[in-house]
Parts: structure tokens; C-alpha cells; sequence
């Protein structure tokens, strides 16, 4: 098959944060481009909400900051604590200007206004109610087809297509790029309750020996609670999770109002490549890792600004440098997902069961009231990444 010019230069599969993200991205470096995506509306509940300070930075530089500060909730400070004591604090305040905090903001929320500033800038960028089918290779371009609302088959071709379909992404499948990694065996309870606490705009991290909880702030006076568990709660519910927070902290969140609830397990997963010919890949169709820490979504962000730049790079220049340029993101992202993936695995490691907590708790307590404890701070805000230090 020939052609002498694309349908459009970029096709995007998967219209989530990341996906909505890059595509944004690249229209402001210029480059058109259309967004394939299943859901018709954003997800309805809160699942990833923790927008870093390096993402804010690279909302800056697009121009869409404003929007999620004001749906939003600043976080600039963390607690760790035992059932009895507390061990320590972590401020944000002392990090790098302007955005020395992390914005609690739920995901439907992120994906509302992700499509709306998209759509200002392109009002045919983004397909909903599309599914690909399949996609074929043909040298010079690709050819996808794709149905929306499950209708007749449609065409579209592209310079190049984009993965950004999560962790089981169909993309890197019919590409043949292999995916490795594992399944930890920890696993966690999370629902977001009406704040019934004392700790304001605060986070608060409970060192337990039982295992970890975790509480953050929403906005709209909520707050989310993320409990370790010894096993996968297949059936998660308001009454095991206020049970176990009722067990190990005496805290009574039994009959508070819940918006959500999910159990789930954790991995780490990285593709061997985020570029094989044409097809390219970012987000959790690229890496997956843990949750805990809220970096995943972030890293994914960190993805896009990178792959955005090189694709402004070979803009009309020789076809030739492409492959060089698109390796070198590969190797870039790979080499931050397995940093991001290292201190993940440091966050589960602290907040598992602990036969003799003390000694985790006074290695904690002694980061905190030491000098160290503004490079805590740093990391997890996502500085430094691009370090020696972890």
C-alpha cells in the first residue's frame, strides 16, 4: 500500500489523563492530532489524585495550570504517626517555588478539564465511543481501523500511533513488545470519606505494625483512606475498611458518608521499549508501578513532555533522525520509571507489617528531625529524578 500523505500525523489510543495530556502537548508544539477514546464521559470516580509539583510545572508551560489550582486542594505538609505518637513531619514548604505542594484533585476531575482545554485547542481532536480494532504498519505510515459506538469500521492514517492505553494496552500487544515484571504480594483497601479528622489540609501516614494507613485531604471536605491488608479484599466494603482503621487506631469511620471504595493489589511492569517502529508508547501502556506514593500518573505526565519534545525535534526535518530521537525517549523514560520504581518499592517496604516496628519507626523518626529531611521532602514531591540519589 502507498500513500503520498497521512490522514494526520499523530493518532493517540486512549483518552485518559495521559493520553488528553500528550495530545495537548503536542498541538501546542503544533503538530495535529486526534485522540481515539472507549469512554464517551470521564471516569465517574476519584481513582489517581495526586498531581506533583513536576507536573504543575509542566502545566505551566502549556498554559493550564489555573483550572486545576482552582478545582484543587493544596497539600503541604505530611505526618507520620503511630497509634501513640507522632514520629515526624514533612514539609513541602522549603521545595523550589511556585508549587512547593501536591494538588489533591480527583481524576474525574483532572479528566474533565484535561478535555475541555483540549478541545479549545482542537474541537476534532478527541473521538469518544471509539474502539480500535486493529492497526497495520506499512513502512512509511499505519493504517488503524476503529469503530465508534461499535458501528461500521472507519480508516485513518498516521505518521505515527500512540499507546496510551493503560497497563493492558492493545497497542503494545499487536506491536510485540513485551511487557516484564511482577506482582508484589501486598495489597490495600482505599475509600474517600467525609473528613471527620483534625488534620485539616494535612496528610497523614500511620506506622503501624499491623500495616500501613495512609489519609489525605480531598476537596469538597473529604479525605481518602488507604489501608494495608494481609490479603485481596475481592468485595471491598465501607464496614471492612472502617473495621480495620477501627482495630488498629481507634478511629470510628463507621456510618460516614463514602464515595468510593476499591481493593487493589500492586505491580511493577515496564515495557522493553517505549518505541518500535511507528508505534510508540507512554503512561501505564509503557510502565506500571506502585501506587502508593500517587506517582504513576505523574510519571506518565513526565512521558508526554518528553515525547512531545521529540516529536517537535523531527519536525520538518529528514525522516532519518526520527528513530534516534524516539529511542532516546525510550531510554530517557526508562531510566526515570525504574527511579520512580525504586522509591515506590522504599514506600510499600516502610508501610508493611512489622514484627518489631520500633526500629522502622525510629529510623523514620530520625530522618525526619535530620537534615535529610528536606531531601525526603523532595522526593516525594518527584524532584530529583534526574540524580544519582535514588
Amino acid at each position: 500500500m502507498t500513500r503520498t500523505k497521512p490522514d494526520i500525523p499523530v493518532v493517540i489510543v486512549g483518552g485518559g489523563p495521559v493520553g488528553l495530556f500528550l495530545a495537548i502537548c503536542l498541538i501546542k508544539e503544533g503538530i495535529e492530532c486526534r485522540v481515539l477514546e472507549k469512554r464517551k464521559e470521564p471516569i465517574p470516580d476519584s481513582r489517581s489524585l495526586g498531581i506533583h509539583p513536576v507536573s504543575l510545572e509542566l502545566f505551566d508551560e502549556v498554559g493550564i495550570t489555573e483550572q486545576f489550582l482552582s478545582a484543587g486542594l493544596k497539600i503541604r505538609k505530611g505526618i507520620a504517626l503511630t497509634k501513640d505518637q507522632k514520629l515526624g513531619e514533612i514539609s513541602f514548604e522549603n521545595c523550589p517555588t511556585p508549587h512547593n505542594y501536591i494538588l489533591a484533585c480527583p481524576q474525574f476531575t483532572i479528566e474533565k478539564i484535561l478535555r475541555n482545554e483540549l478541545q479549545k485547542l482542537d474541537e476534532d481532536a478527541l473521538i469518544t465511543g471509539a474502539t480500535v480494532k486493529h492497526f497495520d504498519e506499512y513502512g512509511q505510515f499505519v493504517e488503524i481501523t476503529y469503530s465508534i459506538d461499535q458501528q461500521a469500521n472507519q480508516r485513518i492514517t498516521t505518521d505515527y500511533i500512540i499507546g496510551c492505553d493503560g497497563k493492558n494496552s492493545a497497542i503494545r500487544q499487536k506491536a510485540s513488545i513485551h511487557y516484564s515484571g511482577k506482582r508484589y504480594n501486598d495489597t490495600y483497601i482505599m475509600g474517600d470519606f467525609e473528613d471527620t479528622t483534625d488534620f485539616g489540609p494535612d496528610a497523614a501516614v500511620f506506622l503501624l505494625k499491623e500495616g500501613l494507613i495512609e489519609c489525605f485531604p480531598l476537596p469538597n471536605g473529604m479525605r481518602r483512606w488507604v489501608v494495608k491488608t494481609d490479603d485481596y479484599i475481592p468485595e471491598p466494603s465501607q464496614l471492612k475498611l472502617a473495621t480495620l482503621v477501627q482495630d488498629r487506631l481507634d478511629y470510628d469511620l463507621f456510618g460516614i458518608k463514602s464515595t468510593m471504595l476499591s481493593s487493589f493489589g500492586v505491580q511493577h511492569f515496564m515495557a522493553e521499549t517505549f518505541a518500535k517502529g511507528r508505534v510508540l508508547l507512554a503512561g501505564d501502556a509503557a510502565h506500571v508501578v506502585s501506587p502508593i506514593g500517587g506517582q504513576g500518573m505523574n510519571l506518565g505526565w513526565l512521558d508526554c513532555r518528553v515525547l512531545a519534545d521529540s516529536f517537535a525535534q523531527i519536525k520538518n526535518k529528514e525522516s532519518g533522525i526520527a528513530e534516534q530521537i524516539f529511542r532516546e525517549y525510550s531510554e530517557h523514560q526508562r531510566s526515570i520509571a525504574k527511579k520512580v520504581a525504586r522509591r515506590a518499592e522504599i514506600n510499600m517496604a516502610l508501610g508493611r507489617k512489622q514484627r518489631m516496628p520500633v526500629f522502622r519507626n525510629l529510623f523514620v523518626k530520625g530522618m525526619l528531625h535530620s537534615p535529610l529531611k528536606n531531601k525526603v521532602a523532595e522526593i516525594f514531591t518527584m524532584r530529583g529524578l534526574g540524580s544519582w540519589w535514588i
